[in-house]
């Protein structure tokens, strides 16, 4: 039976929920962005135990490549923006544009605390993947930038994070019983001031700081003062520690004035800031590595009556990084892959059989063009090249494919019909080798695959002449309009005769699962003549 490969058209589950969640007039907008601080006048806090008030904080959503991935991809990874030319709002400033949000534009409490939580949790997930930083403690203040910590909580628990909750001042209403009830659902722990470990280091990789958001003034009290201090006495170098945890604060860093910043020196000093609506002006004073801008639904007139210079969301993400990402030293970039063991007696008999699972596996993660294989081909100078192509169908008689039979890869084929396929599936941490003689498909299977194209694609195929040297992209255009024109009455298109299909009949596979201490799992399929019957010996690798 031969597996057809076709693309898949399913939306992230995120923006089916920000489509449901925001009002139509704002959940699709050019300059949309994220606001998220909710209406002062909802979310007074009790001045028994803080010397002021704080309210909501703006929200984000992530890029879930990723979770898509990766978490990835991964996700994706957000637009760099230069922070000088980036609008901060003054204290007034963002509570005005609250009070618009929560007043003529309709948005609630909890439909934007969900958002910036959910943005909070998502900017977390771009950089610290949780594979590495999976142990999460938010410490959640009694009001609504508490609240954001909360909705973080969850999501990053959903995200595949181990989070714990200090939550010492509760706000006794139904909107944050919700949220309490919501994790204690998922088994998440909340820890007293009492029940936290002296050293932190040693317990938690990530501490989120949802304390004080921008509308608080005066001195932190009881617990939080003591609270604090325990994370900025982290920031401290410690000799007998060798890894300590990250601080994220949402939108204020606990101890900072929201315009002047840390003027004490004694408030807490974040390697990540997400700010929420639009940074405050205090954020200019942040000198962490990692700066995210939350969200993506201020409509026009917030932007117009504040002229603000916000970021571009990519793509669908619900958040932005704001200037230059801290560089990288190449050789320190790896992963700790945590994946199921692959073991000989687990996996299929038939090679073909176990790619179609595995393949069947990446399609229901959602990766992105599951189909795409790394083709390495070797003319007669012995030099190799490689290039990604898709496969287009999988068999009993192999792997197929389709090109121009005049470009550089089908030239080497002609030389040389010997090639390597390699797929390479990151969300899942796997890698499918294959090796193998090729040979061109028969025309009329090449003519069918060829009008089944959509007929933009088939002109295009006509209009480059692969691999060829041209002047310009002008004459790929001009080739093409011309073509476009030519068969506009919507004729047949003939499939050139440079055009066509490649199948790779393998001699060869590996199946490769990355597995912690570079310790990955490789089984190898090679064919064995029994009996008259070719049968594949599976054997095993190491890493």
């Amino acid at each position: 039976m031969t597996m057809v490969i076709r693309k898949s058209s399913s939306r992230a589950m995120t923006c089916l929920f920000l489509s449901q969640l925001l009002p139509p007039t704002l959940s699709h907008h050019n300059h949309s962005f994220s606001i998220y601080k909710s209406c002062r006048s909802l979310s007074k806090t009790p001045s028994d135990f803080l010397g002021s008030i704080w309210c909501p904080t703006v929200c984000a959503a992530p890029t879930i490549r990723s979770f898509s991935s990766k978490f990835s991809e991964s996700s994706t990874t957000a637009r760099m923006q230069n922070p000088e030319s980036i609008s901060y709002l003054t204290q007034r400033e963002a509570a005005e544009v609250d009070e618009i949000l929560m007043g003529p534009l309709g948005f609630s409490v909890d439909q934007l605390m969900e958002l910036a939580g959910l943005s909070v949790a998502t900017s977390i997930a771009e950089v610290y993947k949780p594979s590495e930083y999976s142990r999460v403690l938010a410490i959640c203040g009694p009001g609504n930038n508490g609240g954001d910590g909360l909705v973080a909580a969850r999501h990053l628990h959903h995200f595949g994070y181990k989070p714990s909750v200090c939550y010492p001042k509760r706000t006794r209403k139904p909107l944050y019983n919700g949220l309490v009830t919501q994790l204690e659902s998922l088994s998440v722990p909340f820890l007293s001031v009492e029940d936290l470990p002296v050293d932190l280091s040693e317990h938690f990789d990530i501490l989120v700081d949802a304390m004080f958001g921008f509308s608080f003034h005066g001195s932190p009290r009881p617990p939080f003062d003591d609270l604090i201090q325990k994370l900025v006495q982290l920031c401290k170098f410690d000799q007998n520690h060798q890894k300590s945890p990250v601080i994220v604060s949402v939108d204020i860093p606990s101890g900072w004035h929201v315009e002047e910043g840390d003027v004490s020196g004694e408030g807490v000093k974040p390697d990540m800031l997400v700010s929420l609506t639009a940074p405050k002006l205090c954020a200019k004073k942040f000198t962490g590595p990692h700066h995210f801008l939350g969200g993506r639904f201020v409509p026009p007139s917030i932007v117009d009556k504040f002229k603000l210079h916000l970021p571009p969301y990519p793509g669908t993400s619900m958040c932005v990084r704001i200037g230059k990402p801290p560089q990288i030293d190449i050789s320190a970039l790896r992963q700790n892959y945590i994946s199921p063991e692959l073991l000989e007696e687990q996996v299929a008999a038939d090679p073909i059989d176990q790619f179609r699972k595995w393949f069947d596996k990446a399609l229901a993660a959602g990766l992105r063009e599951p189909n795409a294989m790394a083709l390495s081909t070797v003319g007669k100078d012995g030099k190799p090249s490689s290039r990604i192509v898709l496969l287009k169908g999988v068999d009993k008689d192999g792997f197929v494919w389709y090109t121009n039979y005049e470009s550089q890869k089908a030239h080497e084929l002609s030389e040389n019909p010997q090639a390597s396929l390699l797929f390479y599936w990151d969300g899942l941490n796997r890698q499918v080798r294959v090796e193998g003689s090729v040979q061109k498909v028969p025309d009329e299977e090449s003519e069918q695959y060829f009008h089944s194209r959509p007929r933009g694609s088939q002109i295009g195929a006509i209009a480059s002449k692969q691999s060829t040297i041209i002047p310009g992209r002008h004459v790929l255009h001009q080739t093409y309009k011309e073509l476009e024109e030519k068969y506009s009455d919507g004729s047949l298109i003939p499939k050139p005769k440079h055009w066509g299909g490649y199948r790779l009949k393998p001699r060869l596979f590996e199946f490769w699962q990355g597995q912690q201490s570079r310790l990955h799992d490789r089984l190898q399929y090679i064919p064995q003549e029994i009996d008259r019957k070719v049968v594949w010996k599976i054997v095993r690798l190491a890493p």
